[in-house]
């Protein structure tokens, strides 16, 4: 069975950074793309970044280009999401997400997710 177990999270305050790890078991680990989703209370679960099978692609919402780097390490099986110059907007619940293809494709459902992380910024 796959699971995906996300750490790092934490209280951060604005401007400061943060780095969440996502470590894979039951998933090759060079097969798929993973990637990263967020949901604020009341809010849609969006997008924010994916990396691709061998991390040669990488895709961010237009909210976090910039300031965030996903990047992936296969001999870890670990997806990790460098966030820096973090703002009270990024608050929000971070989930590690795996997708049954080798790249991540525009509104493309993951397969399967992890139990999410809380980040909060505080102003």
């Amino acid at each position: 069975q796959v699971q995906l177990l996300e750490s790092g999270g934490g209280l951060v305050q604005t401007g400061g950074s943060l780095r969440l790890s996502c470590a894979a078991s039951g998933l090759p680990s060079n097969g798929y793309a993973r990637g990263w989703f967020r949901q604020a209370p009341g809010k849609e679960r969006e997008f924010v970044a994916s990396v691709s099978w061998n991390g040669g692609s990488v895709y961010y919402a237009d909210s976090v280009k910039g300031r965030f780097t996903i990047s992936r390490d296969n001999a870890k099986n670990t997806v990790y999401l460098q966030m820096s110059s973090l703002k009270p907007e990024d608050t929000a619940v971070y989930y590690c997400a795996a997708f049954g293809e080798s790249y991540y494709f525009k509104g493309t459902q993951p397969r399967n997710w992890g139990q999410g992380t809380q980040v909060t910024v505080s102003s």
